[in-house]
């Protein structure tokens, strides 16, 4: 489970003032649920991310991944948290298996271990037929996969995905949602961010939306439907991120 509180990161502008890139942002992320981020470019999705998982430190406000302060104890939060960063770097060099290896042995796990989680993220992200082999001149999807099996050949109970089928096929992306609903089926805390109104529809129990640094709704799809009285999420979410760029007009 996550947790963020009160949430505040500026960052310097070009002028005296600085540019307030998360504002009091707070929501609950539960275990056995996926969690989703929405918001227009620029809203502040992957700055709270990047807060979520020890990459940036709040100016105010805190987070709490499975109870542990992520300021006060970072070590405990990650080993808690499997991340895909917005940048989807893979050692081009190194195989998607030895990419793997490399980042379980990192998290302190045996020779067996790896192996044995290699073996089922494999399996369950279809990576077999491109597992030895060397990642430079993987596709966009080959190496989003590898990504994401190193971000959990640890097992973590806590899974944070930014934009994690950005640039994908077709069938790679059904692949991922597929993957996403077997985390949730397993009971582990799924946040992941996304611009495809569709995919938040169809995979997110909870949806925040955020706009300007800001939490301007939460809830489910239905419930963020019914509060806006449209009958798609599209038109709903244009509704709240509508009322909030009135506010900054």
């Amino acid at each position: 489970m996550i947790v963020a509180e009160h949430l505040r990161k500026t960052f310097p502008g070009k002028g005296k003032a600085p540019v307030i890139a998360v504002d009091n942002v707070g929501f609950e992320a539960r275990d056995g649920e996926i969690t989703g981020l929405l918001g227009p470019n620029g809203a502040g999705k992957t700055t709270t991310l990047r807060m979520l998982y020890t990459l940036m430190r709040p100016e105010s406000g805190r987070v709490l991944v499975d109870g542990h302060d992520v300021a006060a104890d970072p070590e405990a939060a990650r080993r808690a948290l499997g991340v895909l960063p917005d940048a989807r770097g893979v050692y081009k060099r190194l195989t998607a298996r030895e990419n793997i290896a490399y980042f379980g042995e990192l998290h302190g796990l045996g020779a067996a271990q790896i192996a044995e989680r290699t073996r089922a993220l494999s399996t369950a992200l279809q990576m077999d037929d491109f597992l030895d082999r060397q990642t430079e001149g993987f596709s966009q999807g080959q190496r989003t996969k590898t990504a994401i099996a190193r971000a959990l050949v640890h097992n973590p109970k806590n899974v944070i995905l930014d934009e994690p089928t950005n640039g994908l096929d077709v069938m790679t992306t059904r692949g991922l949602r597929d993957f996403l609903k077997q985390l949730r089926a397993e009971g582990r805390c799924v946040i992941f961010s996304s611009h495809i109104m569709q995919e938040v529809a169809a995979l997110c129990d909870r949806i925040v939306v955020i706009a300007h640094g800001r939490v301007v709704a939460h809830g489910s799809a239905d419930e963020l439907r019914a509060q806006t009285g449209e009958s798609n999420l599209e038109d709903a979410f244009v509704q709240l991120i509508g009322s909030e760029e009135g506010l900054h007009a």
